[in-house]
Order: structure tokens, then sequence, then C-alpha cells
């Protein structure tokens, strides 16, 4: 993990895109991004964790944050998922502000200015994905998938998956993470007394690349999670420094 800042430190607000895998849609996300960031509401900039990807996706990044000074990267030994390369990104980031969006190219990162005047009232916003694209069969997972998280976590979210998300950064790192975590981000940051706001964003079609997830990684994983979280929920430490001689 790292310590002292780095360039992020220059932004206000970080994107964070895992990648494993995506060498097809790399350069759809260079024309997005590179056409958001200056229409974003802050200074910002993006944070490629390549996840131990075995494709090309690795040197396409190199050369995408080659081409632009707001791009930046860091790469995982090995592929350790998703809640490992958020950590990672969560750790080497800097700004205000972090969020983060996947590499599939479902959600649009123009709807990030949705989502960051929200932070003026709270500590995390998550997108819902409004009018989903994908199979009935998907979604019917990730229906029955949030219920049962909501049912055990009391987090009052709708669709926790939605991979388009931002909060303040000291929040960010004090989340505790472990493998499948990252369904519980809203959760967890209400361990910390942050507070959580919903807003719809667009949805699209996966067109290039494979889905990642599964039955297993979405319903029997979250499903076993969900007494994981539940166990750290009543051991939480939670404390906040008054006062202090520290320079």
């Amino acid at each position: 993990m790292q310590t002292s800042t780095n360039q992020t430190g220059q932004y206000t607000f970080t994107i964070i895109v895992p990648v494993y895998n995506e060498e097809d849609n790399i350069a759809r996300l260079e024309e997005k991004l590179s056409n958001y960031l200056p229409q974003s509401l802050y200074k910002t900039c993006v944070l490629f964790v390549n996840d131990g990807s075995t494709d090309d996706s690795g040197s396409r990044i190199h050369q995408m944050c080659d081409r632009h000074p707001g791009f930046f990267y860091i790469e995982m030994k090995r592929n350790g998922g998703l809640s490992a390369a958020l950590k990672a990104g969560f750790d080497y980031c800097f700004s205000e502000y972090v969020g983060y969006m996947d590499a599939d190219m479902q959600t649009d990162a123009d709807d990030f200015n949705l989502l960051l005047p929200g932070l003026a009232n709270c500590e995390f916003v998550t997108g819902i994905r409004a009018n989903r694209k994908d199979s009935f069969f998907k979604n019917l997972q990730s229906k029955i998938a949030n219920g049962y998280r909501r049912m055990m976590t009391g987090d009052g979210v709708s669709d926790t998956g939605c991979p388009l998300k931002v909060m303040y950064t000291d929040y960010a790192k004090r989340i505790p993470m472990f493998k499948g975590m990252h369904r519980f981000l809203p959760a967890l940051i209400l361990l910390q007394n942050g507070n959580v706001q919903q807003i719809p964003v667009r949805h699209y079609q996966r067109i290039a690349g494979k889905s990642k997830y599964h039955l297993w990684n979405r319903l029997t994983g979250p499903f076993i999670d969900c007494f994981a979280y539940r166990w750290m929920k009543k051991r939480y430490i939670n404390y906040h420094i008054v006062a202090s001689n520290l320079h």
C-alpha cells in the first residue's frame, strides 16, 4: 500500500477502472474517459487497475496512459478479483473524492456528473441502473441477490451491483476490504456513520468482451458473504479523534 501521496493528490476526483481481460474495450474506454475529463465537475484523473490481465489489456493501458496526462495505472501481480482491485485503487488514491466504473462500457462516465453533486450532503453516492440491458436470467439473479443482501444488511440500496459509484476517499480507505466486499460498499459506509444516496444512471448492453460473473459469484458467493458482513457489523470499530498534539 502506498502511504505517501502521488499524482492523484493533484486532482479533486479520481475514477478507478478495474480491468481484467478487456482488450476489446480499451479503445472505447479511452475515447469516453478522455472526452469526459474536460466536462467533469471537478479536476479529474483516471486510475486503471490492471487486475492480472492475460490478454493485451496491460500494454494497451500503458499506451493509453502515455497519451493522456490525466491517465495513470497500477498493475496487480496476479488476478485478485474486483474487491482486490478496488482496494488497490483506494490505497493508491489521494484525491478528495474517488469513484469507480467497470471497464465493460455498460455504464457511461458522463453520469459521474449526476452522482458527484450528491457528495455535498452524503459520503457515498451510488448509481441505480435504469432500464437494464442485461438478459432476463441475469436480471433475475441480480434481483434475488439484491433483495437478500438488503434483508441481511439493512442498507436500503436497490442496486449495489451498479458499477458507478463516488465517495469521499478517506471513507473509502477505511473500508475493511475482503473478497466479495465490493457488494457491500454502501453498508460498509453506513458502518462508518456515513450517508448513502442513490441516483438513476444509464445502462447499456455489453458489446465487447465477456462477463466475469456467473451463478456462483452472483448468488451463492453473496449469500455466504452476507453472514460475514453481519459478523463484521457487530464487531466493527468506529472511533473519532477529538484532540491531538501530533504535528
